[in-house]
C-alpha cells in the first residue's frame, strides 16, 4: 500500500528514502537511513524491524543483497513484505513477497531501488526510476522528484493521504552533531506529495546545506535597503544594524545562515527580508 525509493548520492555522501502511501504517518514506518551504512525501505505487510536491523548490517560491511537475504530468509511471513535497500557503495537490492497485493513490483538501477504494492500498476515504478535517473540536485530534491512522478503516474490505486523524506549525511543534521539532515512527515493531507515539497522548501531556508550557503558584501547601500527591509518588517534597525538583524535572524530561525563576520550577509538572508 507504498510507493518508495532509496538511493545513494556518491558525491554528496548521502543516503536517503522517499515514500508516499493511502496510510496514516508513513514516514514513521517505511523510511530508515544512516549515513556511511545505507538506507531501507520496509513496506507492505511492513516488518518494521527489517529497518533497524538492516541497518545494523549494512553498517558492519554487509551489502545490499546479503542484508536482504538475511532479512527475509529467516521471516515467515516474507511473502507479504516487500522491501528495499542501498548500501554503503551504492549496491541495492528489492524484495517483493509473492502474496503482496497488485500492481507490487520494484526496479533496480545505479544507486537506487523503487518499490511499491497497491498501486495502480507498473508506470508507477517506472516513472520515478526515469525521473530519478534524470534528475539534478542534491539528493532530496531527486528523491522528491521521483516520488512527485510517481504520484503523478497514479501512485497508490486507494488513494493519497501521507509522505516521507528522510535524508542521511556525514554531520548533517542541525549543528553538524548527527547524521539526519531532512527529516519531513506529511501525516495525513489530501495532497501529501505537494505538501513535502512546501516543506522541503522551507527545510531549505531554515537548514541550508553549507556548500549552498552565499556570502555577499555589506556595503553601504545594501545597508541601508536592509534598514528599509527590516523597517517594513516592524523591526527598528535604528543606529544598530547588526542587532537588528540578529534579532530579525533568531526570530525567522535563520542561525544556519548568520556569520560572525560583520562585513558580509548570508543571501537567504536577503531574499527571506526581501532586501
Amino acid at each position: 500500500m507504498t510507493f518508495s525509493i532509496v538511493a545513494r548520492d556518491g558525491t554528496t555522501g548521502e543516503w536517503g528514502v522517499a515514500v508516499a502511501s493511502k496510510f496514516l504517518a508513513v514516514g514513521s514506518v517505511v523510511g530508515w537511513a544512516q549515513a556511511g551504512a545505507g538506507a531501507v525501505a520496509t513496506q507492505a505487510m511492513a516488518n518494521i524491524a527489517y529497518g533497524p536491523e538492516g541497518l545494523r548490517l549494512l553498517a558492519a560491511g554487509s551489502s545490499a543483497s546479503e542484508t536482504l537475504a538475511a532479512l527475509v530468509e529467516p521471516d515467515t511471513d516474507r511473502e507479504h513484505r516487500q522491501v528495499g535497500l542501498v548500501d554503503a557503495s551504492g549496491g541495492v537490492a528489492t524484495f517483493t513477497g509473492s502474496e503482496c497485493f497488485d500492481w507490487a513490483g520494484g526496479h533496480t538501477g545505479d544507486g537506487y531501488a523503487c518499490q511499491g504494492n497497491i498501486l495502480t500498476g507498473p508506470e508507477v515504478v517506472q516513472a520515478m526510476a526515469t525521473t530519478f535517473e534524470s534528475s539534478v540536485g542534491d539528493l532530496g530534491t531527486r528523491l522528491l522528484a521521483a516520488l512527485g512522478s510517481g504520484d503523478e503516474a497514479g501512485g497508490d490505486k486507494r488513494g493519497r493521504q501521507s509522505a516521507a523524506l528522510l535524508v542521511a549525511r556525514e554531520g548533517g543534521g542541525y549543528g553538524g552533531g548527527f547524521d539526519v539532515s531532512v527529516d519531513l512527515r506529511v501525516d495525513d493531507h489530501a495532497h501529501p506529495v505537494d505538501e513535502l515539497r512546501r516543506l522541503l522548501d522551507i527545510h531549505r531556508l531554515i537548514f541550508p546545506r553549507p556548500e549552498d550557503l552565499e556570502f555577499v558584501a555589506l556595503d553601504d547601500d545594501l545597508a541601508s535597503r536592509l534598514r528599509a527591509a527590516l523597517e517594513i518588517a516592524g523591526w527598528d534597525a535604528g543606529s544598530d544594524l547588526r542587532a537588528a538583524l540578529y534579532a530579525y535572524v533568531g526570530t525567522e530561525n535563520l542561525e544556519e545562515r548568520w556569520s560572525d563576520d560583520e562585513s558580509v550577509i548570508e543571501r537567504g538572508i536577503l531574499r527571506h527580508l526581501g532586501a
